[in-house]
């Protein structure tokens, strides 16, 4: 899994690459905990993620609590695939889509 940030003023867009898993969590883990300062609107582009577990949907949610008292959080592109996990397990409901 890699990951790429791009902020613009209180704007913080990331983008994933790969598998986001119990393996590869962690790191993104590790570097959202402060990316998250001062940001009011976090955006998740997810059309190279190929793969998420429940780790990654732990960091997607970590994320989505921040969010709520600071601004609002949104993913975009998720494929079919990450897209129906992310249905199944309710995630639908802590974030805006595109």
């Amino acid at each position: 899994m890699a990951f790429t940030k791009k902020q613009s003023a209180e704007k913080l867009e990331i983008a994933f690459t790969g598998r986001l898993d119990a393996q590869t969590s962690p790191e993104f883990d590790e570097d959202i905990k402060t990316s998250l300062t001062g940001i009011n609107e976090l955006v998740i582009d997810l059309a190279q993620l190929a793969y998420i577990s429940s780790a990654g949907l732990r960091t997607f949610f970590t994320c989505s609590k921040v969010m709520k008292k600071q601004g609002k959080m949104i993913i975009r592109n998720a494929n079919s695939t990450i897209m129906e996990i992310l249905k199944t397990t309710g995630f639908t409901q802590l974030a805006d889509f595109e």
